[in-house]
């Protein structure tokens, strides 16, 4: 597929997405749905930046609240407890790298860019859960990945219902990128939302009509590493979904992904090298 090369500008920085990137996920939270996942010291964190870095990462994300289906509510400042000491550590150990905090919450958003001077901001609600979040993001002048999904992470498998999902989708995105340009943000990424208010077949329907976004002209985050979608098809765990997550992802690079969001970073960098090897042959 040709795909028309983008690029991001991330703290002054110019971020070049002519090749499909990989993004490392962080989740500093105790009941993440893949427990490899869970970082819960520091160190932990650290080295998990380190590797994931070494194995060719360019972007890291980051979150303290689990997004997963029904998934434990807290509050702002349970959130920030969480962030505060291990993102201040990658941000002096690591200062160059590219840094996405994962949160829906404005307060939380506006923390990350003045204190840790954090890159993206990946908002799972896209500004459904805090009136706020888009104003914030316009005036911290941050590049801001827009998901697709309903209600919250308790509701959402709830709310699974569509007349036509992807008219529905594309119009999701369309109304809410030009309120995004509107207030003045530059850099927007597009999350489809895999396991987001879907179901299992619709996931795959999604994944199989991709190339739908390429209207948006704006990059594409895919992000369906050791989801449901995976291991309820496969009849085995989160642990046990490398294999299909691996197999999904070159699926997602051929159909336009532009930055593939995971928890194992070498088996995407090689996905994306074999990819681009077959792309340019």
């Amino acid at each position: 597929m040709n795909k028309i090369p983008f690029q991001l500008t991330l703290n002054g920085r110019l971020f070049d997405l002519s090749k499909p990137a990989v993004m490392a996920i962080a989740n500093l939270t105790p009941d993440s749905f893949f427990s490899g996942s869970r970082l819960f010291s520091e160190r932990e964190v650290l080295n998990r930046v380190e590797k994931a870095f070494a194995e060719g990462a360019s972007i890291l994300d980051i979150g303290a609240y689990s997004t997963r289906p029904s998934a434990t509510h807290i509050t702002e400042e349970e959130e920030l407890e969480r962030l505060r000491s291990p993102l201040k550590a990658i941000r002096k150990h690591f200062p160059d790298i590219v840094i996405s905090l994962d949160t829906f919450r404005s307060g939380v958003a506006r923390w990350g860019v003045e204190e840790c001077r954090v890159d993206i901001i990946n908002d799972i609600s896209g500004g459904t859960m805090d009136d706020m979040m888009f104003e914030t993001v316009a005036v911290l002048n941050t590049a801001y990945i827009l998901t697709h999904t309903r209600g919250t992470p308790q509701t959402m498998q709830q709310l699974t219902q569509y007349e036509n999902m992807m008219s529905e989708i594309l119009f999701y995105f369309g109304k809410k990128v030009a309120q995004l340009v509107h207030l003045g943000v530059k850099d927007i990424i597009i999350d489809p939302g895999f396991g987001f208010a879907k179901t299992l077949d619709q996931n795959y329907e999604l994944l199989k009509k991709m190339s739908y976004f390429k209207e948006l002209n704006l990059p594409v985050l895919y992000g369906i590493s050791r989801k449901s979608m995976i291991y309820n098809l496969l009849g085995n765990t989160p642990e046990e979904a490398l294999n299909g997550t691996t197999a999904l992802n070159m699926l997602g690079l051929m159909n336009g992904a532009d930055i593939l969001r995971v928890h194992d970073v070498k088996e995407a960098v090689e996905a994306v090298k074999l990819f681009d090897k077959y792309n340019n042959s």
